[in-house]
């Protein structure tokens, strides 16, 4: 999942954070649904420190797949793995194929 940040202040630079999550789900089609609305819930805007309205909003669901043991020990259908942010939209788009619906 891929996440933005955005700012009332005119010259913020957005943020973005790549969001690996698990999905407890019976296929493909059914965890896409549930990423999609787990991505959206997941938005939110604050006020930081310097009176900034910050929000967070779900930019794109990049990938939705299998994985190889489908057997994880969770009383939640989504569990959050990983995730990481960079500011650099564009580099992150030129190494993610799946962006470009190649």
């Amino acid at each position: 999942m891929l996440y933005k940040s955005s700012s009332d202040k005119p010259d913020y630079q957005p943020l973005y954070q790549e969001s690996f999550v698990l999905i407890k789900a019976t296929s493909l089609e059914e965890a896409k649904a549930k990423a999609l609305n787990h991505g959206k819930n997941e938005s939110v805007s604050y006020t930081n420190e310097n009176g900034e309205t910050i929000t967070w909003s779900l930019q794109q669901l990049v990938d939705v797949n299998s994985v190889l043991y489908d057997d994880f020990d969770s009383s939640e259908d989504i569990v959050d793995l990983y995730a990481r942010h960079f500011r650099n939209y564009q580099a992150y788009q030129s190494f993610e194929p799946l962006l470009s619906q190649e």
